[in-house]
């Protein structure tokens, strides 16, 4: 069956985590329509990743060398339809219809931006009316027999409804996603040549100060937090040239945040707690503990972070069953 979906997914030191992301995907969403790119930042925990990596080996590993070469390599060789973006500590726990999103797109093809898996009227905020999301009007309408719902994103009135391009399980056009990228990036020759993540000149600066200033000046995202957040930035800056439109029906994901790998402004309360170092998580993984996804589909959350009280582990007897053989 053809792909429908390029499903494009960034990890660094959380095999535990990403190996979640992928299992409960799968479980709620069709495998047959997905093919997952997983750019992989080798840092720790290689041999965890590895084990992880030979159990879903339909998906492609890119190990990254310098990610913005990496992004725009995957999304040149990209045919599909739809792009979904995902990180390591996304987990889903329900599922849409393929079919409901995919006439979703069709029906409302000049106006949609996209489809979010993470939204429903609750998730966004609690609605003071049957319409009515905090002061951001939702619109309702029937799709294959089932209620979908949009917002403006242009006029959203909360940092959530207002954040239109972002990488946590929102299904994309495959044109408008090359489109933001393409016009983020300075596409000059000289511009390419002395000043991307991978230039000579940055490369020597980088020894001495700070390049970020200068890489963004040029729109050369370095991390999946600068692929987001700037060309984030960019749509929100040009909404004039961008369909208006974010659509949504149910949350079937959450990002469960309990441990923080990158760099970030927004500080996660939980990264500190060591019970959830990924050193500790990395070893749970050896062990044969996953991440408890029946756990997650009993206890629904109902908002798009969420912490440890939904971050449950189970030990796979057939994993530690295994391990003991090979010893």
């Amino acid at each position: 069956m053809k792909k429908l979906i390029s499903n494009i997914v960034f990890t660094k030191n959380r095999p535990l985590q990403l190996d979640a992301y992928l299992e409960s995907l799968y479980r709620y969403f069709p495998a047959e329509l997905i093919q997952t790119y997983i750019i992989y930042k080798i840092e720790r925990f290689e041999e965890e990743y590895q084990q992880l990596f030979q159990k879903y080996s339909d998906c492609i590993v890119i190990k990254e060398k310098d990610f913005h070469s990496d992004f725009l390599k995957i999304l040149s060789q990209i045919n599909t339809k739809y792009i979904l973006f995902g990180v390591d500590d996304v987990v889903y726990f329900d599922s849409i219809g393929f079919e409901v999103i995919d006439e979703t797109f069709k029906r409302f093809s000049k106006d949609i931006f996209g489809f979010s898996l993470r939204f429903s009227p609750s998730s966004i905020q609690h609605p003071v009316s049957s319409i009515q999301v905090g002061n951001d009007p939702v619109s309702e309408t029937v799709i294959a027999g089932q209620p979908v719902y949009s917002i403006n994103w242009t006029q959203g009135r909360t940092p959530t409804t207002r954040y239109p391009f972002e990488l946590c399980a929102t299904i994309y056009p495959t044109t408008l996603v090359k489109k933001v990228i393409n016009s983020t990036m300075n596409n000059s020759s000289i511009a390419k040549a002395f000043f991307s993540p991978d230039s000579i000149l940055i490369k020597a600066l980088g020894k001495a100060v700070s390049t970020r200033s200068i890489l963004k000046s040029f729109g050369f995202f370095f991390s999946p937090n600068t692929l987001e957040s700037w060309n984030c930035r960019w749509c929100q800056e040009h909404s004039d040239q961008l369909p208006n439109f974010l659509f949504f029906q149910k949350q079937c994901a959450t990002a469960v945040q309990v441990n923080m790998v990158n760099t970030s402004m927004l500080r996660n309360e939980f990264y500190e707690y060591s019970e959830y170092a990924i050193e500790v998580l990395a070893d749970k993984y050896k062990q044969g503990y996953r991440f408890d996804i029946d756990n997650l589909t009993r206890n629904k959350p109902t908002t798009i972070h969420c912490g440890p009280e939904y971050f449950k582990l189970v030990r796979n007897s057939a994993l530690c069953a295994t391990k003991t053989e090979r010893n």
